[in-house]
């Protein structure tokens, strides 16, 4: 299931984005510790494709998507 999230990040004048920290409907913020890759790829789980950040947030390794200008989380 894809959960839509609000992410802030910084757009490079390369055209690379970095996104900071994920941002929950509840308020809650995750920081980012480490982008560890960025692919494109399709999410097994939800459906959708799109370019694939593994993030590690507090130790945990956690899969963002970026499709068609919107932000997700499996």
């Amino acid at each position: 299931m894809k959960t839509w999230v609000d992410v802030l990040c910084i757009h490079y004048k390369n055209g690379h984005v970095k996104p900071l920290q994920i941002l929950w409907n509840d308020n809650r913020r995750y920081t980012i510790d480490r982008i560890t890759q960025v692919m494109p790829a399709a999410s097994l789980k939800s459906g959708g494709i799109g370019l694939r950040y593994t993030c590690e947030i507090h130790s945990q390794i956690r899969h963002l998507y970026l499709e068609e200008g919107k932000w997700f989380v499996e």
